[in-house]
C-alpha cells in the first residue's frame, strides 16, 4: 500500500514545489483506500487544512493519473511522520542532553562578568535548514575555542536566532572550558566603553577587552560610522587572535555590506567561514513556539502553535511576542489560547494575519514596490530593472503559495525551466545580498499586513 502512495507522491512531487512537498507531503502516508474511500494521513492540523484547500485537486488528479480508483478522499490528523525537529543539544554529541543544576547556576552566578544570559542555551535552541551549519560550526567552536572557525562570524535578518546562538556558545563554553575567561557584549557596549574611558582617561579599557579568552560581540552592524572605535576594535581582534582566542562576531549583513567599515576589519572578520541564517519555514516556527511554551511553563494545542506559526511570517522576536500576548489573553479571561484564537482576540494592526493570496496579489504588490506596470513585470523584456523583479515575483509564489513551477510558468506564460532558474536565483542572491533580503522582507510585510 506505501509503494503505491509512494507512487501518487513522486507524481505530486512533478507538480509542486520542493519546498511544498517538503512541508505538506513528506510527511504524509496512506492509511487506506477501501471501497474507493482514500484516507490520508497527515501529522497536523495546519497541514490537513492546506491538503484540503490548497492541493486538494493536485492529489486527485496524481491519483488519476497513478491509476490509483477513488471516490472519496479525506485526511486524518495524527497519522502523519513529522518531520524531525532537532534542539542544539542533540547537535552536540558530546554534550549532555539536559545541563546539571550546577551547570545551570555556574552560568548564572558568572553571568555579571561574563555579560550572557543563562536562558539561552542549546538545549532550547531549535535547529533546522535555516541555521544547521552555523550549529554544527559552533560545535567545533565550543569543542575547541580558537582552533577551528575562528573568527566565528554569523548574519542575518532581525530575530532569526543570532543572539540566542552566539550566547549558548559562551554559555557551553563556561560550562565546558571553566578555566577561560568569556565576555559578551553589544557593539554598543564596546563603543560607550571606548567613549567613557576617552572622557575620564582612564585605563583598563584594553585589559577588559584583551585578556579574554573569548569575545562575542553581538549587533556589530552597528559599528557603521564609528571610526575610532573601529581602529580600537581592529587592534583587539588582531591581538585575541595573534593569541588564537576565540572571537564571535553576530551582524544582520556582511561586513562589506555595512557603510564606512573599515576594509581591514572586515578582512579580518571574513578571515573565518561567514555562516548566514536564514528566516525559520513552518515546521522550525512551530517547534520554536513548543520551545519558548516550555521555558514559559505554558501548555498550549498544537492548533494554536500552528495558527501563529502559519500567521507570522517575519521573524522569531515576533513569534514570541505574540505567543505572549496569546498567554496573557488566554490567562487573563481563563479560556485556551484555541479560543482566544476563536474569539478573534489576536486580530489587531500589528498581527499579521494569514490570507487567501492569489498570483495576481503578488505580481500586482511587487510591480508597485519597485515602481513597474504588473504588464511589465508579465511581458519579455530582460532588463534588469523589471527581470529581478519579475523573478522575486516567481519566487514569492514559490515560497508564500506553494505554487509549482508549472502554474507559476501559467502567470508568466514562460517554460517551467525558466521559472525553476528564476526561483534558484533570488534564493541564491539572497544569502550574499542584504539590500534583496530587505527588499523581500518589506514586500512579505505588505503582502500579509
Amino acid at each position: 500500500m506505501q509503494s503505491e502512495w509512494q507512487g501518487v507522491l513522486d507524481e505530486i512531487r512533478r507538480s509542486v514545489s520542493e519546498m511544498a512537498y517538503g512541508t505538506y507531503f513528506s510527511t504524509s502516508r496512506l492509511i487506506s483506500s477501501e471501497n474507493g474511500r482514500v484516507m490520508i494521513g497527515v501529522p497536523s492540523v495546519f497541514i490537513k487544512t492546506q491538503m484540503e484547500r490548497k492541493y486538494n485537486a493536485v492529489i486527485r488528479a496524481a491519483l488519476q493519473s497513478t491509476g490509483m480508483t477513488y471516490k472519496s478522499l479525506e485526511f486524518m490528523v495524527g497519522a502523519g511522520e513529522r518531520r524531525a525537529i532537532r534542539r542544539g543539544i542533540e547537535v552536540l554529541p558530546n554534550m549532555k542532553t539536559v545541563p546539571t543544576r550546577s551547570a545551570v547556576k555556574r552560568v548564572a552566578v558568572s553571568s555579571g562578568e561574563t555579560g550572557l544570559n543563562a536562558r539561552y542555551r542549546f538545549d532550547n535552541y531549535v535547529v533546522g535548514d535555516n541555521n544547521n551549519l552555523a550549529v554544527n560550526a559552533a560545535y567545533a567552536v565550543v569543542e575547541k575555542p580558537g582552533a577551528r572557525y575562528n573568527p566565528y562570524f554569523i548574519y542575518g535578518g532581525p530575530g532569526v536566532g543570532k543572539t540566542h546562538l552566539i550566547q549558548a556558545i559562551g554559555n557551553e563554553i563556561v560550562e565546558k572550558h571553566p578555566n577561560m575567561r568569556v565576555l559578551y557584549i553589544t557593539i554598543e557596549q564596546f563603543y560607550h566603553d571606548f567613549v567613557e574611558t576617552m572622557r575620564k582617561n582612564q585605563g583598563g579599557f584594553t585589559d577588559k577587552y584583551r585578556k579574554v579568552d573569548v569575545l562575542i560581540v553581538d549587533d556589530f552592524q552597528f559599528i557603521a560610522g564609528k571610526e575610532r572605535s573601529q581602529v580600537e576594535f581592529f587592534h583587539t581582534f588582531n591581538e585575541l587572535h595573534q593569541k588564537n582566542k576565540q572571537i564571535i562576531v553576530s551582524s544582520d549583513r556582511l561586513p562589506m555590506q555595512i557603510a564606512d567599515v573599515d576594509t581591514r576589519l572586515s578582512s579580518r572578520l571574513m578571515g573565518g567561514v561567514p555562516i548566514d541564517i536564514q528566516l525559520p519555514d513552518f515546521e522550525i516556527r512551530c517547534a520554536i513556539l513548543k520551545s519558548k511554551a516550555e521555558l514559559m511553563g505554558a501548555e498550549i494545542e498544537d492548533s494554536a502553535i500552528e495558527y501563529l506559526a502559519d500567521n507570522i511570517k517575519t521573524n522569531i522576536r515576533e513569534l514570541e511576542g505574540q505567543l505572549q500576548r496569546l498567554m496573557a489573553f488566554s490567562e487573563m479571561r481563563g479560556v485556551s489560547p484555541s479560543e482566544i484564537i476563536s474569539d478573534g482576540y489576536l486580530d489587531g494592526e500589528q498581527y499579521h494575519k494569514s490570507k487567501a493570496l492569489s498570483p495576481k496579489q503578488i505580481t500586482d504588490r511587487v510591480a508597485k514596490f519597485y515602481n513597474l506596470n504588473t504588464k511589465d513585470l508579465l511581458g519579455t523584456s530582460r532588463v534588469a530593472q523589471i527581470k529581478t523583479p519579475r523573478q522575486i515575483a516567481m519566487y514569492l509564489m514559490s515560497e508564500e503559495l506553494g505554487l509549482s513551477t508549472v502554474r507559476i510558468g501559467r502567470e508568466f506564460n514562460k517554460d517551467h525551466t525558466t521559472i525553476m532558474h528564476g526561483v534558484k536565483k533570488i534564493k541564491t542572491d539572497m544569502k550574499l545580498d542584504f539590500h534583496l533580503r530587505q527588499q523581500l522582507a518589506a514586500l512579505r510585510e505588505k503582502i500579509y499586513a
